[in-house]
């Protein structure tokens, strides 16, 4: 069982266990180390990038020291999309690359994200071995003699690297006559983001595009895409794009304000790749968040639907494994397998603009595809983790449930891998009937696991 990484690599209060500069040292070295045993002859190199906060520039020294001490060069990118990180390990024939985010989190978290040398994420015993030289002893036995320590370089081309490969992905197709208000979430894409649609021809009208090393997230973003409804209305814009804080999950809105989710999203990108014969093995990956009304619409377009456990890592495991090439979230991290190697906004914007040309039609049109079933989704607070089987009234009280809702709705009770929250999602013909469940499932995590 792995005591440092979760779902998503690794993430923290900072300052706090295991988000400090000690623990990052740390992992530096082991990095360096688990690398180093694979292949000797090789001086290997990290590409390190960061979103916004301000705790990025402790943990980026951290690291980088732990690297350079056991032989590894660095290039620091500096603030950089989660996705960019991906794409530059393999432009500049990287090792492995580390980005220091925590991703939608507000500031005062922060979160370690490691990919390997063709730009996907870890798998779980890589992370697992990386924790037990961490934790076995080895670091401190070994050294290496001052002429093989690693040298670091700060890259000042990088950002130009990334914008050109987003841009191609779409072979820098036309934007012109597009109007997009762009929340940034004062993250990692907000000065990548804006160039590369104003490169295209777009007009954009930026909104939390100023970092300030706290202000990440912080009522903006993916995670309060109803904050720029009103923009989008009163500069008529085409559409509304919104970020989180190190750009790899996208949610949209209309031309009316409405929001366009991350299932919509997959659906009418998942349509389109079939129309034009590109879906591959005619499939869509998803994970278990996702409503059940986006089965139903692709049951009725044809589509196969592969589910996974939630993670963009875990659905690009299965794109992976199955020759899949559209997958995602409802949160909003979709993935263009033919192009990315992990979530990406900005590029899954670049080609839901481009469909949206290419049909003449606007969001709106685009996205009634599916019919979403009411759902309800709450995080309660926990301060212990039990297994749900260890807790009976709570075992008990989903399988009745499960019971209740049949085949015309579900549940999900699940721990976050990254916080101390329980999780409880239901979905139900009746937005009254999944309401009532909700608030009887809450009462028991309450009185159980508070």
């Amino acid at each position: 069982m792995k005591k440092l990484f979760g779902t998503d690599g690794i993430r923290g209060i900072v300052n706090t266990h295991p988000i400090t500069p000690e623990v990052a040292l740390q992992l530096g070295k082991a990095i360096a180390l688990y690398y180093n045993s694979k292949n000797l002859d090789t001086r290997h190199m990290a590409v390190i990038g960061k979103d916004t906060r301000l705790s990025g520039y402790m943990l980026e020294t951290a690291l980088t020291s732990g690297l350079l001490s056991m032989g590894m060069n660095v290039l620091a990118v500096g603030p950089m999309p989660t996705p960019a990180i991906a794409h530059l390990i393999k432009s500049f024939a990287g090792t492995c690359g580390i980005m220091i985010t925590a991703s939608h989190n507000p500031y005062k978290d922060n979160g370690i994200k490691l990919f390997g040398p063709k730009g996907f994420k870890l798998p779980d015993e890589v992370e697992l071995e990386i924790e037990k030289i961490m934790f076995n002893g080895e670091i401190s036995g070994a050294h290496i003699g001052t002429k093989q320590l690693g040298k670091a370089y700060r890259i000042d081309d990088a950002r130009g690297r990334y914008i050109e490969f987003a841009k191609s992905s779409i072979k820098s197709a036309s934007l012109k006559g597009l109007k997009i208000v762009l929340d940034c979430a004062n993250g990692a894409g907000y000065c990548i983001a804006p160039w590369i649609f104003k490169e295209l021809g777009a007009e954009v009208v930026k909104v939390a595009y100023e970092p300030d090393g706290v202000n990440i997230n912080k009522n903006c973003g993916a995670m309060y895409p109803n904050n720029i409804s009103n923009l989008v209305r009163q500069h008529r814009a085409d559409v509304g794009i919104c970020l989180d804080g190190d750009a790899d999950r996208l949610i949209m809105l209309d031309s009316n304000g409405a929001v366009v989710n991350g299932d919509r999203l997959l659906a009418m990108c998942a349509i389109d790749h079939k129309e034009r014969g590109k879906l591959a093995n005619n499939t869509l990956v998803t994970t278990v968040m996702s409503n059940l009304g986006l089965k139903h619409a692709m049951k009725r377009e044809g589509i196969n639907v592969e589910t996974t456990d939630v993670g963009d890592r875990y659905v690009i495991e299965c794109m992976r494994d199955g020759g899949f090439n559209i997958g995602g979230e409802q949160s909003g991290h979709i993935i263009f397998m033919d192009y990315v190697t992990t979530g990406d906004g900005i590029i899954s914007a670049l080609h839901i603009l481009r469909m949206m040309l290419r049909k003449q039609k606007n969001l709106s049109e685009l996205a009634n595809c599916m019919e979403e079933f009411p759902q309800i989704l709450k995080n309660i607070k926990v301060s212990k983790k039990l297994p749900i089987k260890e807790v009976p009234e709570l075992d008990s009280i989903i399988q009745k449930c499960e019971k209740d809702l049949g085949n015309d709705g579900r549940v999900l009770v699940r721990y976050s891998g990254t916080e101390n929250l329980m999780r409880v999602m239901i979905e139900a013909r009746k937005y009254e009937i999944a309401e009532d469940w909700t608030g009887k499932i809450i009462k028991v995590v309450e009185q159980h696991l508070i």
